[in-house]
């Protein structure tokens, strides 16, 4: 006998005594045991002790009862299945016992025993054969008529086991719902409501027939009218029925929106309630559906939101305004005479036409001009309701319009378009809103005030600005909720938290005049105890600091009086050391920003302040923040003297940047950036040494803001003190050297190198000469054995070239010699290509900053090389033209011209260097040239070649953006000519003038793109192709030009979705027919287009319509697959409900995806093609998975469980879940 088994039989043993507290012990002991992991029960052990738990289920003692059920759940993954089986059969005929106490202790076990059985998606037959064993008994229990309180807990089991475990029940649904629609109609209230629950529960996973069968008898039963009762009971079944099915009830709302409508003049406050819940629900899961309806659900929730037929609010108005003047004992008099009556239950019908108002306003962004007219006023009409719990909703309704009202995504970066209209009725909104809160700022009730302040901190954040001629009024509730004995420190973060979003909305003059009354509660805050108050108090006192003194503009007013208040309370929050992290953050923030603005004004207490700086920044806990401040404070206007600390302070920096956290690093170079910029005077040579040995380390391709931020600082130090990079210079301009040769390299961090290099030519610190630096950066192409020799990446050259061209203008001296070595270079037939190459590209660099119009033989050396075999020779050749012509336009622009119109082979090369001219320089330099450049591209832009026509297209957008208030009707007239080709190139145009930053043409764009849009109907399928590819480019990068225009364009996107047969031919390739399908880029392009506006445009998008597109794309070619793949992860986190509406019909294709084999002896690429859709389906599911109760649809548990059970698919799904945890999401790039 093992240790465990001889040690359970002694508990068992002891279970027997007479002595309960024996008996109480020994059952403790089983269930420590049976929470072990390890432990394993031999057979007969677990018949002896499930025998021995059911026994002990009848003990006399209730303590040792509740142990008993509370091992129930433990054992029952430790014991075999058919035991498990037992203890439920024992349970379930307990269920039905004649004594009270066994009965309810019974019902517990099987609830604990259902939480613990495994999930159905394991997979598991326990599970599915326990719950058929529990299911039939408990729908015989049901049927006892005679025993309510058996009923109540065969109908509470019965909801727990559905509510977990209704897909396994499938078989039983129908017998489920036979035994529960006859409870409804059950002369007790709590049984009627269980039977409400357990249908809720049954409702998302069975299947439609049944919810037919159900939603028809409750429409039945609705229609006779019966009783009061029975309306109650069916509209709360409807409600809750819609709450779980969703959209499923969509397709009954014609039958039953008049009834629900009809029972509402029914003079029944409870079942008005009912009626409203059941809008509410409707509303939230089938807002679509709805839309015929909600106008009239509106039209009730404002009748009714009002209806209080016991109360007169016009005489509570009089009253307060007569009262204005009077003792709190008066105020405490009246609030013990205030109105009550307990049988009033109109505030029910109250509270639920504001919740449903609330689901009309969130699930309908589309009718918020509408709403702000028709149901903004009545709100704000009733802040005054009486009833706490009524006024708080409708705060929270008038919240959620308010977030309504924000921008939707995406749209902040359009350009000058206009104010929405939701915004403009806001604002003649904002004084009745205030006026109708001013009042209830002072209200008693802390809920309310509460309810307040976060419809003030939402209107502050929705119209920046908007509340400064009425802060007057809202200060004396801010100092009330901050001052106020009573208030509890809820209230007074809310309050903090709103005046700090209101002071960071609003400009400093505003607040001017109101610092004496605010500051002194704010500041007697800070000295609170409780951490999250001293913490919000410091965030505020921190953005008083910035109002009393702005550095950016000049201010009149005087800080001095208030300066000494508040350095005194940060300072003792910057001392203390036994507080909070996150208050010790913020006092350093602080303080930072009190030196940063009223340093000069500190005296004496400022350097004893920096030397707890210093403290601070040694400190690992806190140095990250201090370093930040230092940042501030070293930036300072007012030049605050920190030569004290930098002595000490500088090589501590110096050691951050060895440490591994990347912010830290980031904060401490800039900190220094600014500090030796500033502070240059006192930087001994040891110090910056100190701080350069650490900075080689840090240049690295694999961290490219970081290699940039150095640079930055190096750039300062090399101006600064050109000394000291004498000693360490090597090895930083080695790691420099090596960065500039990385393929990784561009943008901000190539600009700083640019500027690092010509800081370092002109200290002629040795080893760092002009030559030197060149011969440098040169080297490895003239090892290069070719132009695609892998040591050298493409991207290096144009680097290069970049920086050769930098230290040219710095040291133009010997730039002319360099000039005439690159020529020779490049005339060299024995020179390598990749010298050629990189020569060109420093020609076309140098010659864009300097005139290189003394060198005469260019022009026919560069003409030469366009007729190079080499491609890349070719293309460099092109750039360096373009480039050569922006420095020497009056020479250079001419000959170019003239050699497009007459070089009809060379005139691609040509084009792209006329692309290189027009977008390099400016419109001044353009303008006279325009017309010129403008004719002759429209002689090109009927070209058959499709390379040549994009790059006209691109120096057609691209020169209308000069002048668009001519050129683009130019362009719009273009679009009625006769040839597809000069459509398609105009249409492309069009893409290049759409940028993700405001430029003047946006005005002008927003009025006529809808007709360049209209080429989506065009007859050519490559201009409809390009106009797509417009339309997203639009969506991507200034969705506010298309937004208005959706409704007349989105048919024809998604028309263009479509599989045309007529674009399907059979082409033969020697023995074998092989398919040509014309219409798919057109079809990728409108799929490409449909994700862009899932991220741009959702809230104009009919996302159910939308999905029907997405649905036929699950079907289509492998490229729309993909495409469609992605956009249903996206789905599943963006519109998650309307996904799960749609799951039926999106699971088959998906299941067919994953289970689809490639036919044996097919070529590689196939299995490969194969692999990565299953993949790529398989991401699809995983995000369908993710979303809430997914698997309570029959059809994804059916999926899931087929996923699991299948060895290759449970092995992809499973390697797709590890991606998703550690972050590798698929998306996709359509800008």
């Amino acid at each position: 006998m093992s240790n465990v088994t001889y040690h359970i039989s002694n508990l068992l043993e002891k279970m027997t005594s007479t002595d309960k507290d024996f008996r109480f012990m020994a059952t403790n002991d089983l269930m420590m045991e049976l929470q072990k992991d390890s432990i394993k029960l031999d057979e007969e052990s677990e018949r002896k002790v499930v025998a021995m738990l059911l026994k002990l289920l009848e003990d006399k003692n209730g303590e040792v009862q509740n142990l008993a059920v509370k091992c129930l759940g433990p054992l029952v993954s430790k014991v075999k299945e058919y035991q498990v089986e037992t203890m439920v059969d024992t349970l379930c005929s307990n269920m039905v016992s004649d004594k009270e106490q066994l009965r309810d202790i019974s019902s517990m076990g099987l609830k604990t025993v259902i939480a613990e059985l495994p999930p159905a998606s394991a997979g598991v037959c326990l599970t599915a054969n326990v719950c058929k064993k529990i299911t039939s008994q408990l729908i015989g229990a049901m049927g006892k008529q005679e025993d309510v309180s058996v009923q109540l807990e065969a109908l509470d089991i019965l909801s727990d086991m559905l509510a977990r475990l209704s897909g396994t029940l499938v078989s039983f649904h129908q017998s489920i719902l036979s035994s529960l629609l006859p409870q409804l109609t059950s002369p007790r209230m709590a049984v009627r409501k269980r039977a409400i629950i357990a249908l809720g529960h049954l409702v998302p996973s069975c299947n439609p027939a049944l919810f037919a069968q159900l939603t028809e008898h409750v429409i039945a039963e609705l229609a006779h009218g019966s009783s009061a009762t029975n309306a109650h009971t069916y509209l709360q079944c409807l409600a809750s029925i819609s709450r779980q099915g969703g959209h499923r009830i969509g397709e009954h709302l014609e039958k039953i929106m008049p009834m629900v409508v009809k029972f509402c003049s029914v003079e029944d406050d409870e079942l008005r309630e009912n009626c409203f819940q059941a809008f509410e629900a409707f509303l939230r899961r089938c807002p679509k559906e709805m839309s015929p309806h909600i106008t009239m659900v509106i039209k009730l929730c404002l009748k009714y939101i009002a209806y209080d037929p016991n109360y007169n609010y016009e005489a509570d108005d009089n009253h307060e305004e007569s009262m204005d003047t009077g003792s709190a004992e008066d105020e405490d008099q009246e609030s013990d005479d205030e109105y009550s009556d307990d049988d009033d239950m109109s505030w029910k019908v109250r509270r639920s036409s504001v919740k449903c108002l609330e689901a009309v306003i969130s699930s309908r962004r589309d009718m918020l001009a509408e709403l702000y007219r028709s149901v903004c006023p009545t709100l704000v009409s009733r802040f005054r309701e009486r009833e706490e719990n009524v006024r708080s909703d409708v705060f929270l309704a008038f919240v959620a319009l308010l977030r309504q009202t924000r921008p939707p995504y995406g749209s902040t970066l359009d350009p000058g378009s206009k104010e929405d209209l939701a915004v403009t009725l806001l604002k003649k909104q904002v004084a009745t809103v205030i006026k109708a809160l001013h009042k209830q700022l002072k209200d008693r009730s802390m809920k309310s005030r509460q309810g307040c302040f976060s419809i003030l901190t939402e209107m502050a954040t929705v119209l920046p600005g908007a509340l400064g001629e009425h802060i007057p009024a809202l200060i004396p509730g801010i100092v009330y909720s901050l001052t106020e004995k009573s208030t509890s420190t809820n209230m007074k973060i809310d309050a903090l938290s709103f005046l700090h979003v209101l002071l960071s909305s609003h400009t400093p003059e505003v607040f001017h005049p109101h610092i004496k009354v605010i500051l002194p509660p704010v500041i007697h805050c800070v000295e609170d105890p409780f951490y999250k108050i001293t913490s919000e108090a410091l965030q505020v006192t921190q953005q008083i600091v910035k109002m009393l003194r702005p550095l950016d503009k000049q201010s009149s007013f005087d800080a001095k009086p208030f300066v000494r208040d508040v350095f005194t309370s940060t300072l003792k929050r910057l001392k203390a050391a036994d507080i909070d992290q996150e208050v010790k953050e913020r006092a350093i923030s602080c303080m930072g920003h009190i030196i940063s603005h009223l340093g000069d004004q500190l005296g004496g207490d400022l350097q004893p302040t920096l030397q707890i700086f210093l403290e601070r920044i040694k400190n690992e806990i806190t140095r990250l923040t201090a370093v930040k401040m230092l940042c501030l404070i070293a930036a300072s206007s007012l030049k605050v003297d920190l030569r004290p600390i930098l002595t000490e302070g500088i090589p501590i920096l110096g050691s951050f940047l060895r440490k591994k956290q990347r912010a830290l690093k980031l904060n401490t170079l800039t900190a220094l950036n600014i500090t030796v910029t500033n502070y240059s005077d006192c930087f001994k040579p040891a110090m910056i040494e100190s701080v350069l040995s650490e900075l080689p380390a840090l240049i690295q391709e694999s961290d490219m803001h970081v290699s940039q931020v150095t640079i930055m600082l190096l750039t300062c130090m090399t101006k600064v003190c050109p000394s000291s990079l004498g000693k360490i210079g090597g090895a930083i301009l080695h790691e420099v050297i090596n960065l500039v040769h990385s393929p990784l390299l561009q943008g901000g961090a190539l600009c700083s190198i640019v500027e690092f290099l010509q800081a370092l030519v002109l200290t002629k610190t040795s080893n760092a000469g002009y030559r030197d630096l060149i011969k440098a950066l040169t080297a490895p192409f003239y090892k290069a054995k070719s132009a695609d020799s892998m040591s050298v990446h493409r991207q290096s050259y144009y680097s290069v070239a970049k920086c050769v061209a930098a230290l040219s203008s710095a040291c133009p001296k010997e730039a002319s010699g360099t000039v005439t070595n690159l020529i020779q270079e490049v005339k060299n037939q024995k020179t390598s290509e990749s010298v050629r190459i990189l020569s060109f590209l420093c020609l076309g660099e140098v010659g864009r900053s300097t005139n290189l119009g003394g060198h005469k033989e260019l022009k026919t050396v560069v003409m030469e090389a366009f007729s190079s075999p080499n491609e890349e020779v070719k293309s460099a050749a092109s750039c360096a033209l373009g480039n050569i012509c922006v420095g020497n336009l009056e020479d250079y622009l001419p000959f170019l011209l003239k050699e497009i119109g007459g070089q009809p082979k060379k005139q691609y090369l040509l084009l792209h260097s006329l692309k290189e001219v027009i977008s390099a320089l400016s419109a001044e330099s353009l303008k006279p040239h325009v017309e010129n450049i403008w004719s002759l591209l429209f002689k090109n832009c009927e070209c058959a070649e499709e390379g040549t026509r994009n790059v006209v297209a691109e120096c057609l957008g691209k020169l209308t953006l000069i002048n668009p208030a001519e050129l683009l009707p130019r362009l719009k007239k273009q679009l009625s000519s006769g040839s597809s080709f000069a459509r398609s190139t105009v249409v492309t145009a069009v893409k290049f003038t759409i940028v993700d930053h405001p430029l003047p043409i946006d005005s002008i764009l927003m009025g006529c793109i809808g007709d360049f849009l209209k080429t989506i109907q065009d007859p050519d399928l490559n201009v409809r192709r390009v106009a797509l590819v417009m339309f997203n480019s639009a969506a991507h990068n200034k969705p506010g030009l298309i937004r208005g225009l959706l409704t007349t364009v989105l048919p024809n996107l998604y028309n263009e979705t479509q599989i045309r047969k007529d674009l399907i031919r059979e082409v033969e390739m020697g023995p074998f027919k092989h398919t040509v399908d014309d219409g798919l880029d057109v079809r990728k392009a409108a799929f490409e287009c449909m994700y862009t506006l899932l991220d741009s445009c959702l809230d104009c998008l009919d996302i159910f319509e939308f999905l029907d597109h997405v649905e036929e794309g699950l079907k289509d070619h492998y490229d729309i697959r993909m495409l469609t793949f992605i956009m249903l992860v996206r789905l599943a986190s963006l519109c998650p409900a309307a996904v799960v509406q749609r799951l039926d019909r999106l699971v088959g294709p998906l299941r067919a995806t994953c289970t689809t084999k490639v036919k044996a002896g097919s070529v590689k690429q196939e299995f490969e093609k194969q692999e990565e859709l299953r993949r790529s389906a398989m991401r699809a599911v995983a995000a369908l998975l993710s979303i809430r109760d997914v698997e309570k649809s029959p059809a994804m548990a059916d999926f899931a469980n087929q996923i699991r059970s299948n060895v290759e698919m449970a092995t992809i799904f499973e390697s797709i879940q590890r991606d998703t945890m550690s972050g590798a999401v698929e998306s996709m790039d359509t800008s």
